[in-house]
């Protein structure tokens, strides 16, 4: 990008300007409604793919996940260099969690290999090794979705909460009160969200705002009517909305039907990954790409099936105001 700084700037306009259209954004009147922004704000969310991300076989390509990373981060911030992204993110002391889902198992966790480029930026950005924690709730979970358990030592920290357990106090918000994980209280203060597209039986869809599901200890409990407005209320606990600076959804596998549990005949090879530090955004812009591999396999719309993620309103309406869905006010990305 270095090379040609202005025609990359250039041409990064005229793709905020189409990407709404280019990603067939469908405006929700719920959504419209709840938009509270400044008629000139716009969120930026950046879909990034790369049809060779498997280089033909059934394994990611490290570099090239790597790469994909890169283009997407630049593109969200407006920057020529890798380096200059992650220090608008990061800085060094930062104690930086990297939240992932594993409840799917291997066929449809966060890659390890998205995991992996993003440690080795967070460390180029001057992060250490040892302030990187990779955790979700339980680590057996993670190992079966490909990770590794490591606690201690100069190296990047991966375990769930099983190993240190939940808050004693009840953290409370809205409808819901729940327990959170001490990595996010005690041993974090950064929080990168590293969800995974897919459909939810209850919720219509899991992606960045569903992922804070696990990081309290009383999950089940919010499940009634599509998850509304228990998603959007874990997110307004404090310590989660004052760490949470960037999501980072994995589409490498993604789901659009018979979630949130793996269906490999439900799912697709979408190869990408969207970004953004709006997390209502990103959640809108996954959900309606998840309508659209529906439609093109002859499904119901969500709302059709009777579940639509009306939590995605719901976040975004004037009492919690974590983002917007308006698609008038999303500058949708494709790189």
């Amino acid at each position: 990008m270095s090379d040609a700084p202005h025609a990359d700037r250039r041409d990064f306009l005229k793709r905020a300007l189409s990407g709404a259209a280019a990603l067939g954004l469908v405006g929700a009147p719920a959504c419209a409604a709840a938009g509270t922004e400044a008629s000139g704000w716009k969120a930026r969310v950046v879909v990034a793919r790369d049809p060779q991300l498997r280089g033909g076989g059934s394994s990611v390509d490290p570099q090239r996940m790597l790469a994909l990373l890169d283009r997407a981060m630049q593109t969200l911030f407006y920057r020529d260099h890798p380096a200059e992204v992650w220090r608008l993110v990061v800085r060094p002391g930062d104690v930086v969690g990297l939240k992932v889902n594993t409840l799917g198992g291997r066929g449809i966790s966060t890659s390890r290999e998205l995991v992996a480029a993003i440690c080795e930026r967070l460390q180029e950005a001057g992060i250490r090794p040892a302030d990187i924690v990779v955790w979700d709730r339980d680590t057996r979970e993670m190992e079966r979705g490909g990770f590794h358990a490591a606690m201690g030592g100069d190296r990047v920290q991966c375990f769930g909460t099983d190993q240190v357990d939940y808050e004693d106090d009840l953290a409370m918000w809205g409808s819901v009160g729940s327990r959170l994980s001490k990595i996010l209280t005690r041993r974090t203060n950064v929080l990168i969200s590293l969800p995974v597209l897919k459909d939810h039986d209850g919720a219509g869809v899991t992606l960045g705002l569903k992922n804070m599901y696990g990081a309290i200890h009383n999950p089940n409990k919010y499940h009634p009517d599509g998850c509304n407005p228990y998603i959007a209320d874990v997110n307004m606990l404090p310590e989660i909305r004052k760490r949470l600076r960037l999501t980072i959804c994995d589409g490498t596998t993604a789901m659009y039907d018979g979630g949130p549990a793996y269906k490999p005949e439900s799912s697709w090879q979408m190869n990408g990954l969207i970004v953004s530090t709006d997390p209502v955004a990103l959640d809108y812009t996954g959900w309606q790409i998840i309508e659209r591999k529906r439609a093109e396999k002859k499904l119901k719309t969500l709302a059709a099936d009777g579940r639509e993620p009306k939590y995605i309103a719901t976040a975004a309406d004037r009492e919690h105001r974590l983002g917007t869905c308006d698609p008038k006010r999303i500058s949708a990305i494709e790189v």
